[in-house]
């Protein structure tokens, strides 16, 4: 999380942590981090949050967290969109470059997940990534049969982290003034970062007395 209090939403406490959960279900993927015997290490998976404060994933049996995570604590990130931002496009140009961007920091209590809370967990997955597929009939789990499916699970651990700690970073120049920030999101929006231009405008709050 940045240091800087001036790159939050400027929400309450509960809209923050919603806004959260929302964007773990849009962007749907993220990293797992801890520190193992052999030295810290981290996995790249899907993510599902519950909705309720703990977030489902899943690891290939043979990933090298995957013996440790059951107990531990652990750190998950979600990352956003992110973008390089030029000197160019301030009122005034005696400024530096800096780097706009999202990011979630989850850190929690992991525990490992039983055979039917994995399925629970592929299943939700499934359901919630193939509505977005655009074309033809939805993929459900229920077409593979049970023996494959018993089979291919074997390879994989479904874990569930108790959310203990919420910490986003909403770095979209809220350190600037209104025209400044206008201008960043504009430029941002015509170099081919639309996404985070349009966070800039929805979820910026300014602060120009931040440093």
């Amino acid at each position: 999380m940045h240091p800087n209090a001036a790159f939050r939403t400027g929400r309450s406490t509960g809209d923050e942590r919603a806004l959260c959960e929302a964007l773990i279900d849009e962007i749907g993927f993220g990293m797992i981090f801890a520190t193992t015997p052999d030295g810290p290490r981290v996995a790249h998976t899907p993510l599902h949050s519950t909705g309720d404060g703990a977030v489902h994933f899943h690891l290939a049996r043979s990933n090298a967290l995957a013996s440790h995570l059951n107990g531990m604590n652990a750190l998950a990130v979600i990352n956003g969109p992110d973008a390089y931002v030029s000197p160019r496009w301030y009122s005034s140009r005696e400024q530096v470059p800096t780097w706009n961007y999202l990011s979630l920091e989850l850190e929690g209590r992991v525990r490992r997940m039983d055979r039917d809370g994995l399925k629970g967990h592929i299943g939700d997955l499934v359901k919630r990534h193939e509505s977005r597929v655009e074309g033809g009939q939805p993929w459900s789990l229920d077409e593979i049969p049970e023996t494959k499916y018993n089979s291919l699970a074997k390879g994989i651990v479904g874990f569930e982290l108790e959310v203990l700690a919420w910490r986003p970073t909403f770095k979209f120049s809220q350190n600037k003034d209104a025209t400044d920030r206008a201008q960043v999101a504009d430029s941002l929006e015509t170099s081919g970062s639309p996404a985070l231009a349009h966070l800039m405008r929805t979820l910026a709050v300014g602060n120009s007395e931040a440093q």
